[in-house]
Order: structure tokens, then sequence, then C-alpha cells
């Protein structure tokens, strides 16, 4: 008996390093004689969003280990990991008035990308 598990591939999250100052706990006595929190500067890094573009292969090789020792787990070999690709395209052509053999002319341009969207596990019983 066979088994076909599916692991959805994530986008990599993407963000931006943020400085703020902390307060470290201890006070100084300020200019005007009054107590202030003694600050520090610490860079932290928020994330913002997914890429469009990257996907995040780390996440992806826990979340696969994790459906093959449950797999193991349940009594299963792997027979197979088949990556499933996804992609997009775009394209354009235009020619300008009297085309290209009368004094007209025109462009084009073209371009597509592929990314894993996740993979396809087959599995075994182990009899």
């Amino acid at each position: 008996m066979n088994k076909v598990v599916y692991v959805p591939a994530f986008f990599k999250p993407i963000g931006k390093e943020v400085t703020k100052k902390v307060p470290t706990g201890e006070k100084k006595k300020g200019f005007f004689g009054g107590e202030k929190d003694v600050t520090q500067k610490v860079t932290d890094w928020q994330q913002t969003g997914y890429s469009d573009r990257w996907v995040d292969g780390e996440r992806l090789s826990v979340d696969i280990s994790h459906a093959v020792s449950k797999l193991n787990e349940e009594g299963y070999e792997v027979v197979s990991v088949t990556p499933l690709t996804s992609g997009e395209y775009d394209y354009k052509w235009e020619l300008y008035k009297g085309g290209v053999n009368h004094g007209g002319g025109g462009f084009g341009y073209g371009y597509g990308y592929s990314y894993t969207e996740g993979v396809t596990i087959i599995a075994k019983k182990i009899a």
C-alpha cells in the first residue's frame, strides 16, 4: 500500500533592521535634578512581509524532515520526493505605424520564471 503526502513551500520572510532605545533598568540624575532612565540602542530585525521570489528553503527542509519522520513512524518507507514547480510569464510585442519594412518599427520582450511550490512524497508500507 502506498501513501502520497504533499508538503507546501512557503516564501521567505523579508524585513529590515530597526534601531530602538531600550531601558537598561538603571537611572541617572537629569540636568534639572530629576531621575532619568538610562537607555541603550538595540538593533532588531523586523519582518515587513514575504518575498515574492525567494522560497524559504530552510523551512521547506524542516517540513520535509517532519513529513518523512511521520511516515517512518507510521511504518512507511519513502520511495521518492518530487518537487512541484509553478511559474509566471509575460510578453509584449508592439508594431508601430508603417510596419518594420515601411518606415515603422516595433519592439518586443518576454520573460518567465519558476519557483518550487512544494514537494510530493511517495512512500510504501513496509511489510
